[in-house]
Parts: structure tokens; sequence; C-alpha cells
């Protein structure tokens, strides 16, 4: 018997082998307070045990520049952990949380899913589209499963995210594929989770938090030897738009203490990493409520015209003084920020990136519609009017600032001259990057309770390609004035069409491809060499589409050295 398993039953959270099944009145008597027996013979550990608990405020005590003694490493046989990563930049910071916790219970990492004993999907719920691509891939793995040796450990598989918080009763009824289920609040939890599951029975954990950030947690980077790396700065949103699942599936806001965000970030400039992204659903409602002293500072003022539907919330350290921070660390290391809201751009947010050589002139403005009817429908808290002057005064405040925006097109309601203000802010202010879709319905949102998908799903597929292609004549536009311009680009590798090439990107993050060759060094110290992947290159563009520049490279430099030459 695996040792997990002994422990589990003599805590007496597993029946042994041949015990008769609870009743039902048995089996509601063993469940927490809201919790319900998952299913007829089932019994599912719905959460952490106090030992957890004890623990998890045994590493809240430690501070954030100490960790929990090691758990002992991988053995010879450890179990094999094959991980996949669905949907945003948030799945794919968590992804490195959740592979650190079992990393530090002793389980062994695999790229080979034939090699793994457990199988974890980190998923994404904002759009019925990618749940799908969920159950599609689920079928795959059933398949797999059902063809593992008897003479191998049966094999695990685990939903972790978004998609386990939304539906987790579905899932885990579902075709009984899935054996393990844990929501974004819950990744301490896995190796009990995995542990119960070991015996055969499903386990769950879709329990939301007031405060966990795994701040205690040094992510382990998935990619070793990259040149960016994303660092989760705080997690959930407050600001409940009616079309947004997020609220409901990674809860209330809450910010890691920025003594744990700066040791992160000192960590990765150790391991050379050139590019930090710091992230969060509402990134610049950042608020660090972990110093006494600064608990009742007032409260930043908002954009000017734009509203909550929170009260403004006082105390705490803010996303100025992070981003100050942040920035100081190393001046060879280029900063970014996603996503923010645009209610959240106070004027010494915006100083800050027009002073600092290092945090990137690029920002990233989700307008979602054009139309103010539509956007007091999303609950957005702007018109279209408010929005428009604050891109005015962004690029007052920070000249040649590159922007990007997300749009949703058929949202309830949404009539096509609304659609035609959203072609036409398109139009006004040709972003450099653009994230389109089409509307989906969620449930629990408040859209789903108050209003009606109404527009047509060939409709929305209409709008849509409209928006994508003026997003798309407009950013090659926008993209073709820095033609003859000398562009700093941060090497990311070779480029996928073409092994003679390199990709990187510039400051306002478009991709520039250039060719491999022998660059000069513009310190004038060090012998002609190719550039790699990290190396900062100065690259004059000659050509641009409306989502890639080309050029021909110039030298090898520095962030500093390319700053103090402008």
């Amino acid at each position: 018997m695996l040792p997990r398993v002994r422990a589990l039953r003599a805590a007496g959270l597993l029946r042994p082998p041949g015990a008769a099944p609870r009743t039902g009145a048995a089996r509601r008597a063993r469940c927490g307070p809201g919790e319900r027996p998952a299913g007829r013979g089932v019994a599912l550990p719905a959460g952490p045990d106090l030992r957890h608990f004890l623990r998890a405020a045994a590493a809240r005590q430690l501070g954030p520049s100490q960790e929990l003694p090691p758990e002992p490493g991988c053995t010879p046989g450890a179990p094999k952990v094959y991980l996949e990563t669905y949907g945003c930049q948030m799945n794919v910071s968590d992804t490195e949380i959740a592979w650190a916790i079992l990393q530090k219970s002793g389980y062994a990492r695999t790229k080979e899913l034939a090699e793994a004993d457990v199988i974890l999907l980190v998923t994404c719920s904002v759009r019925e589209k990618a749940e799908q691509a969920i159950w599609n891939r689920l079928q795959h793995l059933k398949a797999l499963k059902a063809r593992r040796p008897q003479a191998r450990a049966p094999l695990r598989i685990g939903i972790l995210g978004c998609m386990a918080e939304r539906l987790k009763e579905e899932i885990l009824h579902r075709e009984k594929l899935v054996d393990v289920v844990a929501g974004p609040d819950a990744y301490r939890d896995l190796p009990r989770l995995l542990a119960v599951a070991e015996s055969g029975q499903q386990a769950a954990n879709v329990l939301l938090s007031l405060d966990e950030t795994y701040a205690d947690i040094l992510p382990v980077q998935t990619c070793a030897g990259g040149t960016t790396a994303f660092v989760s700065i705080m997690r959930g949103c407050d600001n409940m738009c009616s079309y947004c699942i997020v609220p409901f599936t990674r809860g209330r806001e809450r910010s890691r203490p920025i003594a744990s965000i700066l040791q992160e970030v000192r960590m990765l400039s150790d391991q050379g990493v050139k590019e930090v992204t710091l992230l969060g659903q509402n990134v610049n409602s950042f608020r660090d409520l972990s110093e006494v002293q600064f608990q009742s500072v007032a409260a930043p003022g908002l954009s000017r015209g734009f509203s909550t539907v929170y009260k403004a919330k006082q105390g705490g350290l803010r996303f100025s003084h992070l981003l100050d921070q942040v920035s100081r660390i190393d001046p060879e290391m280029r900063i970014r920020f996603t996503s923010p809201h645009p209610k959240d751009f106070p004027d010494e947010v915006l100083q800050l990136i027009q002073e600092r050589h290092n945090i990137c002139k690029q920002l990233h403005l989700p307008a979602q519609s054009g139309s103010t009817r539509v956007l007091e429908a999303m609950r957005r808290g702007y018109t279209r009017e408010a929005y428009l002057e604050l891109v005015d005064h962004v690029r007052d405040s920070i000249p040649g600032v590159s922007l990007s925006s997300d749009f949703i097109t058929g949202f309830c309601g949404e009539t096509e001259e609304d659609h035609q203000q959203t072609v036409s802010l398109l139009r006004e202010v040709r972003y450099n990057v653009g994230f389109l879709f089409a509307y989906s319905m969620r449930q629990k949102t408040r859209a789903h309770h108050r209003l009606q998908d109404d527009v047509p799903t060939d409709v929305k597929q209409r709008r849509l390609e409209e928006l994508i292609a003026t997003f798309r004549e407009e950013a090659a536009r926008a993209n073709a004035a820095l033609v003859g311009q000398a562009q700093l680009v941060l090497v990311e590798g070779p480029s996928k069409r073409s092994a003679s090439e390199l990709c990187g990107r510039n400051d306002g993050n478009i991709k520039v491809i250039f060719p491999d060759a022998e660059l000069e060094d513009a310190a004038e110290c060090g012998a002609p060499g190719r550039a790699q992947p990290g190396d900062y290159v100065m690259v004059k563009v000659t050509s641009a589409s409306s989502q890639t520049l080309r050029g021909v490279p110039l030298c090898r430099t520095t962030l500093s050295r390319a700053a103090a030459s402008h």
C-alpha cells in the first residue's frame, strides 16, 4: 500500500477495502458545513484538513522572504506528472505554482504524455470554446487511460483552474473520467487530492479564498533558460463586468506582499531573465495591505470619467509603488504588466512609465466596445468619450506609446449601429495589437441572469470578421510608421519559419524578425558574434505588416546604452 494512502486511512479519510458503503445520513454527517455528498457510494474529501490549514498559517508567519523546509525531493520511481496549460498567462503562472508544490512533494516532471502517472490540465473558462477544447482533450485521455497496462499504477487525471471552479460537479460525474478537481485557490492541496485519487476515489477542492496569493511559493519556471517570465502579483477581480466569469472562478481581489514579488523578480534577474511581465486579472488595482503603516493611505483617484461598482478602497501600497520598486531591481530587465483596467491609470503610473527606460512604453487598454450603450450594459464604468479622453492623455504623457486592446462583439442587445461605433473606435485609436472575440454567455454572470444573448451566431461571426479586418488594416498602418526607424529588440530565439532568422519583440511588444548574422557590439569591447536569446539587438525596420516587423540588425547593445543614446 502506498504511504499516502495508509496515512489517509489512519486519519479516517479513506475506508478500508471491503468496508460497507455509508448510508446517506452517514455520508452527510461526514461533510463539513455547506458541503454535499458527491454521489452514491463515493465520499469526496472536498477540502484541506486541519493539518493543511495549520501548515498554511505557518507559511504566512514565516514571512515573504522565507520558505517552509523543503519536502523530500524526487526519488527513483517517483510518480511522474504531465502538465498541460490552456488559456491566459495567469494559467501559465498557475502551472508553475502547481508544479512547485508537486515537486516539493516528491513528484517528477515529464514532457512525455505516455510516461505520465498523473496528467493535470490547467484550464480556462472565459469562453465556451475554451471549455470545449478541454472536453475534447479528455476524450483523448480517456482512450489513453483505457490502454494503460495493468502492470502500471492507474493513470490519474486532474482538472485545475477556472473550469474546475465553474463545473466541478459536471466534471466529476461526466463519464467518471476525472480523478482530481482543484480550483485556482486549492493548488496547495494537490498532494492530498492526488493521494486520495491513488485509492481509486475522486477528490475535489474548489474552495475560493479571500487571502490566498501563493506569496510564499516561488514558482518553478516551466521554460528553463528562458528570456522572459511572468510574475503573478494579485489574484481575482472585483469589477463584476456583466459578461465576465472571472470573479466567480478566481474570487475577490487580493494582492501579494510587495516583498515577496521583489524576491521573485530578483531571483529571475539572477537567472538571466531579461523581461518580466507582472500579471493579474486587474493588475493595476494592486493593493498590498501586508504593512500596517500603510493601511490608512488614501485611495488614488480613478481615470477621469471612470467609475466602479464598489466603494473606493482605502489603504495599502499601490501599483505605482510596486512598479517603481520592480523597475529598480535590474536596469537591463524590461518590465511589462497585464491585464489592467482603464480606470486605474493615475498620473503617477503614466509618469513612471515615461521616466524609466526599462518599463516598456506599451499599454493594454481593454475597451470591449465602442458603444456607450453597450459599455453601460457591460458595466464597464465609462463612456466612449471618457475612454478616448484617456487614450489622448496616455499618448500625451508617453510619446510613442504602443497600445493594445480587447474587444467583444455581439454582446447582449448589440445593434448594427453599436457595432459600427466599435469599428470607428478601432479606426480612431489605431491599436498596434488587438484581441477580438465573439461574445460567449457564461453562467453565473450578471448578463446570464439579467440579459438575453440575442445576437445570432452568424451575425456575431460576421461582425467579428469585420472587426478583425478593420484592426489589421489600422495596425498595418500604425506599424508602417516604424519603417526606417531603429528598434531595440530583445532576442527570443530562432524564427519559427526560418532557422536563418531570429525573432524577438520590440518595446511595443510587436514581433520583429531579422537575419541571424555576425554583429558588432555597440560597446566596441567584444568581438563580433551572433546574437543569442536574451541579447538586445538594434534593428532597422525595413517592412511591416499588421502583426510583424522585419528589418536588418545593426548591432548588439544593452537596454541602458540604447536608452542613453536616445
